[in-house]
């Protein structure tokens, strides 16, 4: 079966999901464009078409939009296609969507949470190849002593960022976490009401 794809609009900008019959293949986060955004898709899913979406991928549209909204959901339902992921990447990213919102780890805890001490670079580079964006929230997880480490979505570190703030309720990370990073000024003021 051809993947499908949906667009829709985040408080970030417009994003896409790509499904097949196993699950959500990938969550793209905006681009600079929506022209940016197609050709991504073809490019990694050649041949997928926008279609429309079965209730279980509306349903997990309807999670990631109100999480970027600021609201504490669980993502960890829902169904991802991990055909084709390496198994320690698999096991990288069932940890990761344990991280709830707003809580960070570092890649050396979650390399002793898997009991694979000193892997936290092979933790950094599963996260680097995570085609679920958000799904999986790889921007949950920071270098040693509170550094953001990387991101490989639009807009890296600043991306990763914001995803953090959201999810904090704040305009900014607190600088007291963050002390070596220049803070950049919001750039919109996120919603601060949340339903549980």
């Amino acid at each position: 079966m051809t993947p499908g794809y949906a667009l829709f609009d985040t408080s970030l900008g417009a994003a896409a999901l790509v499904w097949g019959p196993a699950g959500i293949r990938a969550l793209y986060l905006p681009e600079a464009d929506r022209a940016g955004l197609l050709a991504r898709i073809e490019d990694r899913h050649p041949g997928a078409g926008e279609a429309a979406c079965p209730p279980d991928i509306a349903h997990a549209i309807a999670l990631v939009t109100r999480l970027l909204e600021g609201e504490h959901v669980d993502l960890g339902r829902v169904q991802l296609d991990m055909e084709g992921i390496p198994a320690f990447h698999r096991r990288v990213y069932d940890d990761i969507r344990r991280i709830p919102p707003g809580t960070t780890l570092t890649y050396g805890q979650v390399s002793q949470r898997l009991n694979a001490p000193g892997s936290a670079r092979a933790v950094g580079q599963a996260l680097a190849a995570n085609p679920y964006l958000i799904i999986v929230p790889c921007h949950r997880v920071l270098a040693t002593g509170g550094g953001m480490g990387g991101f490989s979505a639009p807009g890296g570190i600043d991306t990763k960022r914001r995803l953090l703030a959201i999810e904090r309720g704040t305009d900014i990370i607190e600088p007291s976490l963050f002390a070596s990073l220049p803070l950049a000024p919001p750039t919109r003021q996120f919603r601060r009401n949340r339903r549980a």
